[in-house]
């Protein structure tokens, strides 16, 4: 069997080289593909088609692609956590001098200057107090999110001498090991901000997590403070950001999100999502987001999917392999047990997660599984997608 993988972006060769030629077409004019890979197009206006199996992001957040609608159709969405975080992280610490230094400003002021060396050193001299900062050791850096990215700042943090609070209550084991002991827990968000002159967020852009910094959250740092947003635009309020930097409460706002209400002010550094923007960023993200999808389309692997469980079966040798998507309902795996047992076929291994709304069953069968019997899996009510892998 070809897979076929559309691309809608241009996607890394050092990911695409991972498709073997003689098993995938990969293009992007592909038609009825298999597979979708893509960073930044948004598929919200794209019709995709029944017989797409799963889709690629080459990157962390998913808000171009319609997740929920995947999940109804037993479609994984795979992203690539952590491929990218080196990257961010020293965007972010980049930023921090930028702010601390006022080195935008700075910088914006020397290329200002004319005449000759000594109207340049008089300027200068007279010009140089306007830009004075603050050093970091000793300041207190708060970070929301401590998945791949939010880990590597705050550790990156405490080496440069800051104080680290840390706050998210759903961190994982993984990094949890990863992150150092002498990151501080913040109790909350409104802790965390209380506590902090410099702020970070490294969280996804949802329904809790809109305009999480807010002007009330804004005015309880220590002053002046200083916001850091390479996450996405709509975390922050940016209302109440300009005013909190009229009013002094804020000394500067670093983001990766121009727009023109922060063009204009001039202590707001915005830079244009460069976020993951590195070679060796867009090179991780690809090779990773393809392994994930040739493990899922070859043997019905999901990893790092974020609308469906991690479920991963080593491969008994000489069976054949189902892979079921359904809704996560009582007796699914006993039904579908049963269509195989009618056929007198025996299961030499299972696996079954769920995963809120939605499960997913990988099972390795030691009899052939033929079309008849995969359109009536198909058919039990509350399964969504069902291939022979």
């Amino acid at each position: 069997m070809t897979f076929r993988i559309l691309t809608l972006n241009n996607i890394s060769s050092s990911g695409l080289a991972r498709f073997p030629a003689e098993r995938y077409a990969v293009g992007a004019d592909l038609e009825r593909p298999d597979a979708i890979l893509v960073r930044s197009a948004d598929l919200h206006a794209v019709s995709i088609g029944r017989e797409v199996r799963a889709i690629g992001r080459a990157g962390a957040g998913v808000n171009n692609i319609p997740v929920e609608d995947m999940s109804r159709r037993g479609v994984p969405v795979f992203n690539t956590p952590g491929a990218n975080a080196n990257a961010v992280k020293e965007l972010v610490l980049g930023s921090l001098f930028l702010a601390a230094r006022n080195l935008g400003a700075a910088w914006q002021f020397a290329r200002t200057l004319s005449g000759d060396d000594d109207a340049i050193e008089a300027a200068v001299e007279q010009g140089k107090k306007t830009f004075v900062g603050f050093e970091l050791p000793g300041r207190t850096l708060g970070v929301v999110g401590l998945g791949a990215i939010g880990v590597e700042v705050a550790n990156a943090a405490l080496s440069l001498g800051m104080k680290v609070l840390g706050y998210d209550p759903q961190i994982t084991v993984r990094r949890a090991w990863q992150l150092s002991s002498s990151v501080e827990q913040a109790l909350s968000l409104d802790d965390l901000f209380a506590r902090s002159d410099v702020v970070t967020v490294h969280v996804p852009l949802n329904d809790d997590t809109r305009g999480l910094v807010s002007g009330a959250r804004l005015r309880m740092m220590r002053k002046p403070a200083t916001i850091l947003n390479f996450a996405r635009a709509g975390i922050v309020d940016e209302q109440a950001v300009l005013a909190a930097l009229d009013a002094q409460v804020l000394h500067a706002y670093v983001c990766d999100f121009p727009k023109r209400a922060l063009l204009e002010h001039p202590r707001v550094i915005t830079l244009p999502h460069l976020g993951a923007s590195t070679l060796e960023a867009e090179e991780n993200c690809a090779v990773m987001v393809v392994d994930q999808l040739r493990d899922f389309l070859e043997n019905g692997n999901i990893r790092n999917s974020v609308n469906y469980p991690e479920a991963v079966l080593p491969r008994v040798p000489n069976t054949t392999r189902l892979g079921i998507a359904n809704r996560n309902v009582p007796n699914m795996v006993g039904q579908i047990s049963t269509c195989l047992a009618a056929e007198r076929i025996n299961i030499a291994d299972l696996l079954n997660k769920s995963r809120g709304d939605y499960a997913y069953t990988l099972i390795d069968t030691d009899g052939e599984v033929g079309e008849a019997l995969l359109e009536r899996i198909r058919a039990i009510n509350g399964v969504l997608a069902a291939y022979i892998l």
